[in-house]
């Protein structure tokens, strides 16, 4: 008798489902140059107001377009608006806007022709995000730092005007973020709640068709503004294609097939089969496929809550900085990285602010590294020697992280430190590190936008959780904080922000684990198509043999 194992028994299941749609996912017999990729969560909307994660983010990337936009090294640099000038008291921006950039096609407009953007589009879609019929999840964004609706103007159809209560350096960040698209008002008052499954933006792809739960086609906006250096009209791509499967072993295949163009990270169920413990490819798949990485604007870290006048953090050992500390210095980060990530991402030994911006200097910012004997000094100067009389700590954690909390708690027990990794789902935790209730929690800190201010906004005492999780209070760091927002000068600011980065690393509210890398397994027929570190999906420049 033949047997079958039962992860024998998956792969077949899947090879089945993949040979069965395999005509859904083949190349048009004509010459189109389309770009396939599968997203397996889902899409929820493509309404920008709503783009609040990763799915929905990259096809908004794709059919609209902002004021200002990043690079591939996260400057800033003009979109729609060709160039600004900013007031003396920094509180004061006026855009001068493209004269060239028209909407797509859409039957809300007369004949069905796209007009043409103009500044009062501008005024409309940034407003649109603080409308509380709206009930946008960016809403935050301009949270006390516009004194309301009437900080949006338009002088004319090519300049735009916004108006700070007090200056705000990284504004033009917080401009370049997805929620800020610009969205034409005729569309939008046509479709209502249901302009999510209608979007109609500027950008270099268009709106085509969408089937819930099998697949999104956006077609070339043949009259995209944007040109190469050759003069060339962009995007080179003539579709993009998105798929929904949901199962990421049936996503790896397809890619191994070229049915897919790309697929993004690599599931811990097969890392070790595509990648050796230094993160390269392994031979078998050297030519198979094309492995691109970046550094990834995320902070992967341990919180604790630190503020001592709450009743649940008096009773507790991690009140005490010196235990805070010894935990810091009691695993090793480093074989953490090879063994149990393949080496994707850099141990987090500097601070809270990742690679990729730059400010970040670990020349500068000195963190935690591994020292179990320094860490056992910290234990018995906080009194308890070896651990002893040293009360069970909590870590509450999701699945995905079970293995990565395991080696914590196992290389913590070894210099007296007992952890109970407590296993519970995402929404759960986000509810009770929001509410304080998890004093010792897994968590991450995605950039919003680049600039290293919305990482230290995570530890400014004046904010609420989210995004201070550890309620960290330090007036010394809060003054820093508030000098930085109104420095005029780079170099000082990120002085300013290193400062601050050591002395909130020197109060350990976290322990940083690692510094995150964009990880995408590339189709070899793929070419102008780089990995960034906000991780966007930028297919302006990319080709296909």
């Amino acid at each position: 008798m033949k047997i079958i194992n039962h992860q024998g028994k998956i792969f077949i299941f899947i090879l089945i489902v993949v040979l069965s749609l395999s005509a859904c996912l083949s190349k048009s017999t004509s010459n189109k140059k389309v770009f396939r990729y599968n997203e397996p969560t889902g899409i929820a909307s493509l309404d920008p107001a709503f783009a609040k994660n990763q799915s929905i983010i990259w096809p908004v990337h794709q059919i609209y377009n902002t004021l200002v936009q990043t690079d591939a090294h996260l400057n800033i640099v003009p979109s729609i608006a060709v160039s600004w000038e900013i007031s003396e008291d920094r509180k004061a921006y006026r855009f001068h806007l493209r004269r060239d950039v028209f909407f797509h096609d859409n039957e809300a407009f007369p004949q069905g022709r796209g007009r043409r953007l103009i500044a009062p589009d501008v005024v409309y879609s940034l407003s649109r995000i603080l409308d509380k019929k709206t009930a946008s999840s960016g809403a935050w964004i301009f949270n006390e730092r516009i004194s309301g609706m009437d900080a949006f103007s338009a002088p004319d159809d090519s300049t735009f005007e916004l108006r700070l209560l007090t200056p705000f350096h990284p504004i033009l960040g917080l401009l370049s973020m997805k929620y800020c698209s610009i969205v034409p008002h005729e569309v939008v008052e046509k479709f209502g709640k249901d302009f999510r499954n209608h979007p109609c933006g500027t950008g270099p792809f268009q709106f085509k068709s969408w089937e819930e739960g099998q697949d999104l086609i956006l077609v070339k906006n043949e009259n995209y503004f944007e040109k190469d250096s050759a003069g060339v009209r962009l995007p080179y791509l003539d579709a993009v294609k998105i798929s929904f499967f949901d199962n990421r072993a049936t996503e790896f295949l397809l890619l191994q097939q070229h049915r897919l163009d790309f697929m993004n990270d690599i599931d811990p169920s097969f890392k070790d089969e595509v990648l050796n413990k230094k993160g390269e490819l392994k031979k078998d798949w050297v030519g198979r496929i094309i492995l691109s990485t970046s550094p990834y604007l995320n902070t992967e870290y341990l919180g604790f809550v630190v503020d001592s006048t709450m009743a649940n953090v008096k009773s507790s050992p991690l009140r005490l900085l010196k235990i805070r500390q010894a935990i810091n210095y009691g695993f090793d980060r480093r074989k953490m990285m090879l063994y149990l990530r393949n080496s994707i991402g850099t141990p987090a030994e500097s601070g809270f602010i990742p690679p990729g911006l730059p400010s970040f200097d670990s020349a500068s910012v000195h963190g935690y590294h591994y020292d179990p004997i320094h860490a056992r000094a910290l234990l018995a100067e906080a009194g308890f020697p070896l651990g002893a009389g040293l009360p069970l700590i909590t870590l509450k954690t999701v699945d995905t992280y079970a293995d990565l909390a395991g080696f914590i708690a196992r290389e913590l027990e070894e210099i007296g430190i007992k952890i109970q990794v407590d296993i519970t789902q995402k929404s759960l935790l986000l509810e009770e590190t929001a509410k304080s209730q998890a004093l010792f929690f897994r968590g991450s800190w995605i950039g919003d936008y680049p600039d290293a201010e919305n990482y230290l906004s995570v530890f400014y005492s004046e904010n609420p959780a989210p995004p201070n999780y550890t309620r960290y209070k330090n007036p010394g760091f809060d003054r820093l904080y508030r000098q930085s927002l109104i420095e005029n000068s780079d170099s000082i600011r990120y002085r300013l922000y290193r400062q601050m980065d050591q002395m909130m690393i020197n109060d350990a509210p976290v322990v940083p684990l690692w510094y995150d890398q964009v990880i995408h397994l590339v189709n070899p027929a793929v070419s102008g198509f780089e990995a960034n570190g906000l991780n966007l999906l930028e297919l302006r420049h990319t080709r296909i043999r």
